[in-house]
């Protein structure tokens, strides 16, 4: 399962790797109402999140890595996020892994400095979607599992090296 934490969007993305094939089981976003309290935000993603966890019961749940630009207090909202995804997984034993933006993005589009658009293409080509990821979190979310599938197994190594190829 790969997750996007986000404070008020928070992306996941539910990836089977079967040999070489990589799909889709789940994916989406779990919105948060801006006029809630950040306990209550948290508190209701920490339930969305329980709620998908026992349902798809993953082996790992990955996580894009916090990136610290200008604007301190988002990333400070982000890394209590990630703390509320760590804590769902954690109390199941569910290890958890990181990858930085760049590495979700070499291992989806061939280049750690693919755009939104890239990536969300990409990853519909990669699972063999129907439809484009409903949003940018959901897409972000299915290419960090994506990522970590590549990182996992060498089979998926393998699908990860074709999707830098279809990349080029």
């Amino acid at each position: 399962m790969g997750i996007d934490p986000g404070i008020a969007n928070t992306g996941f993305g539910v990836v089977r790797a079967c040999g070489q094939r990589l799909t889709a089981l789940d994916g989406g976003t779990i919105e948060v109402a801006t006029d809630m309290t950040m306990e209550q935000r948290l508190q209701r993603i920490h339930e969305s999140l329980d709620e998908l966890l026992d349902w798809h019961e993953p082996e790992a749940l990955a996580l894009e890595a916090l990136y610290f630009g200008k604007n301190v207090r988002s990333a400070t909202a982000v890394g209590q996020a990630r703390g509320v995804v760590m804590l769902a997984a954690a109390e199941r034993g569910i290890a958890c892994f990181d990858y930085t933006p760049q590495a979700v993005k070499m291992a989806v589009c061939g280049s750690g400095r693919a755009d939104k658009a890239q990536v969300k293409r990409m990853v519909s080509t990669l699972l063999n979607l129907p439809v484009t990821p409903p949003s940018e979190h959901a897409a972000d979310a299915l290419a960090v599992a994506i990522c970590h599938s590549a990182h996992s197994s060498p089979i998926a190594r393998d699908a990860a090296s074709v999707a830098g190829a279809v990349a080029s």
